[in-house]
């Protein structure tokens, strides 16, 4: 299955990346292709939510659970939809002298195996584009701080 990992480290609190990324009603605000959202369902442990995807004329729908463990880890189980399987673990680690080291995984298939090949092609420069709105989305949030995001993958 393709897949892609990130680890960046960042000057916010681990807590508050953790609550940005839990906060999938408000993803359609920042992220790119996101058209919409909708919670199902929601506690302290587990989400389960929609969301519409679009990209110039396309459109799709897909359902995930998401599995909440505050404030270290976020899991992101594919339900329903288009692919075959979509699965992402956020991990957010706490650093000594203050901001936190995000390592974010997705891996995905699709049950079209020539929209798979397409896909993968463009899914890293996507990825990557995802991972910055949410540091941009974050630092609108949080305010910037005298340390950088880095990279460390």
């Amino acid at each position: 299955m393709p897949g892609i990992r990130e680890i960046r480290r960042l000057p916010w609190s681990a807590e508050q990346m953790y609550d940005l990324v839990a906060d999938v009603g408000r993803y359609a605000e920042f992220l790119p292709w996101v058209v919409a959202t909708r919670v199902r369902s929601d506690s302290e442990t587990e989400m389960v939510a929609d969301m519409l995807i679009g990209f110039n004329a396309l459109r799709d729908k897909f359902t995930s659970r998401v599995i909440k463990t505050r404030p270290s880890s976020i899991k992101v189980h594919y339900v329903d939809g288009p692919m075959r399987d979509l699965d992402n673990e956020w991990q957010f680690r706490a650093l000594e002298g203050g901001g936190c080291e995000v390592d974010f995984m997705v891996e995905f298939s699709f049950r079209n195996a020539m929209f798979e090949r397409l896909a993968g092609q463009y899914f890293d420069r996507g990825f990557r584009r995802m991972v910055t709105a949410f540091e941009e989305r974050a630092e609108k949030l949080y305010g910037s701080s005298s340390s950088s995001a880095t990279s460390a993958a």
